[in-house]
């Protein structure tokens, strides 16, 4: 919904004499059972961070059926996750057909105990909507975000501040959290997590295989592009810091990435002379597999950083103009490096002493 438009806030009227519902202020919510998860909105990297909040669900209520609703988009994460039972995409362009429109009408009608609406980056009126629709005991969404009010917190029963401008450093696994604390959910285990299995492993193995990618001492994995431009790091330094590798340690190296990212990979293998094997237009679920198999990974800071996060595989995150503390994967073995708001500005040598240190820990 525009911001601030005379449109917006005369739909906004009208929605909220038609579906306003009053404020509960009570924390108790009892034990639900069947609960709705709407994250339709955001991006792959914001869902992953939020899979805190699917553990501290499943530890706090272990009997409990978690439905998700998530986008076309961030989808692909969230398949085979062990701690949701279904995953309902919604997808605004099949509107348009009424049997879309009717199946996804049935989902929201089966009747839940409890709905919630996770908020890290932005309030997105949609989603709000569609827990408000749902038959739903229980509805939790954001009050307001950092000061700003939520236009649509009508929609929600159980309403809650999310102001993090006393904490600009917390990490967004944490932030997901906070939703569902003042109701006594929560977790001591902010890692983000990918369910892969044989099948994923399998594709994995099959591609190390193929590629001959077992011969040498280390196998490396890198990430070289992203959605966003100012997030890449130069090619031509990805380059240089493969072919330093290359000459200092027994090493195969392979790219993941879609066709999105071709250009950039040509780029990449036109100026160096070190093999380098692709690994493109992958499920998420097998790029964790080969990650896992990895003994290091680095990427810009983009959805599949997020990937690689879900991984005991040491990692190196390489940062521009996003906050790190924010935004990179935290657990043993993570790496993160920031210069400035210019990706740029971080030297090869900068990654080359972190990639010395981790890959000497086991000389």
């Amino acid at each position: 919904m525009a911001k601030n438009s005379f449109t917006s806030k005369i739909i906004n009227s009208i929605f909220k004499k038609l579906l306003a519902v009053e404020e509960n202020k009570s924390r108790e919510i009892g034990l639900p059972r069947k609960i709705l998860i709407v994250r339709q909105h955001n991006q792959l990297g914001d869902l992953l961070s939020g899979v805190s909040l699917f553990r501290a669900l499943k530890e706090t209520f272990p009997q409990c059926h978690i439905t998700l609703i998530v986008s076309p988009f961030n989808y692909p994460g969230m398949v085979k996750n062990r701690f949701i039972n279904r995953i309902v995409v919604f997808d605004k362009k099949k509107l348009i057909n009424p049997f879309y429109q009717i199946k996804f009408w049935k989902v929201l009608k089966e009747g839940y105990d409890l709905t919630i609406v996770p908020v890290v980056v932005s309030i997105s009126f949609t989603s709000n909507l569609i827990a408000r629709l749902a038959d739903s005991k229980i509805r939790i969404g954001p009050e307001s975000l950092n000061g700003k009010p939520n236009e649509s917190a009508y929609f929600f029963d159980r309403r809650v501040k999310l102001d993090w401008r006393n904490h600009p450093d917390s990490n967004v696994s944490e932030r997901s959290l906070d939703i569902v604390r003042p109701f006594g959910i929560t977790t001591h285990n902010y890692r983000s997590e990918i369910s892969f299995d044989d099948n994923d492993i399998a594709i994995a193995e099959q591609f190390i295989k193929e590629n001959n990618l077992n011969g040498k001492d280390f196998l490396i994995g890198l990430h070289v592009g992203a959605g966003k431009p100012p997030n890449r790091w130069s090619l031509t330094k990805y380059a240089a810091l493969i072919k330093k590798l290359n000459e200092e340690f027994s090493v195969n190296f392979y790219v993941t990435g879609s066709n999105a990212d071709r250009e950039e990979i040509a780029c990449l293998k036109k100026n160096t002379d070190v093999p380098i094997a692709l690994f493109l237009n992958k499920p998420i679920p097998a790029v964790a597999a080969l990650i896992s198999r990895s003994d290091l990974f680095i990427s810009n800071d983009t959805g599949i950083m997020h990937v690689a996060g879900t991984t005991d595989t040491p990692q190196i995150s390489i940062f521009g103009p996003t906050n790190p503390f924010n935004w990179a994967p935290i657990g043993p073995n993570k790496y993160f490096i920031r210069k400035s708001e210019l990706i740029d500005d971080v030297a090869v040598d900068d990654v080359y002493q972190i990639c010395l240190m981790i890959l000497n820990k086991g000389n």
